[in-house]
């Protein structure tokens, strides 16, 4: 591998005991809170399915998420790389995990659907194709063992 390395860095903090600990599965909560350097504080939580805060983020929302705006900061990139003028972009991101009978579970996929408007509705073609581009830049899709999909549309 070459290039430069990059470092990040959060804290996790579990602040979910309520008094005695992990001393029983439905006995502790999973509330947790996410630090970095100079950004607010992230409250996080399990999927309420795992006896989880609905009203938190938790991990497999967060896993989507960072493959969404991954996606997103790579295409807007290939876009000025190629002079497409990129006027909205939204995503409705959908990712599927399955559980296994040891307890154990994975995600399999997840799709973005991202819409976006081009300045020339001319190059609309091309700012389609440019996704494909944008899949492969994308750090977090190339870090993943699932596949990422991509069900591009334009707006406008």
């Amino acid at each position: 591998m070459t290039g430069n390395e990059h470092h990040y860095q959060v804290g996790v903090f579990w602040t979910g005991n309520r008094g005695t600990g992990t001393s029983g599965y439905k006995e502790y909560g999973r509330d947790h809170s996410v630090t970095a350097e100079g950004l607010p504080v992230l409250l996080g939580s399990a999927d309420r399915t795992f006896h989880g805060d609905r009203e938190r983020w938790n991990p497999e929302l967060l896993l989507v998420t960072a493959l969404s705006q991954c996606h997103m900061l790579s295409y807007l990139h290939v876009a000025v790389n190629h002079g497409v003028v990129v006027t909205d972009y939204e995503d409705t991101a959908t990712g599927t995990m399955v559980l296994n009978a040891d307890g154990s579970g994975q995600f399999v996929s997840v799709t973005l659907h991202p819409q976006i408007t081009v300045a020339d509705p001319a190059q609309g073609e091309l700012a389609l194709g440019l996704h494909a581009e944008a899949a492969r830049k994308c750090f977090i899709a190339r870090s993943v063992n699932f596949p990422v999909h991509h069900e591009p549309g334009l707006r406008g």
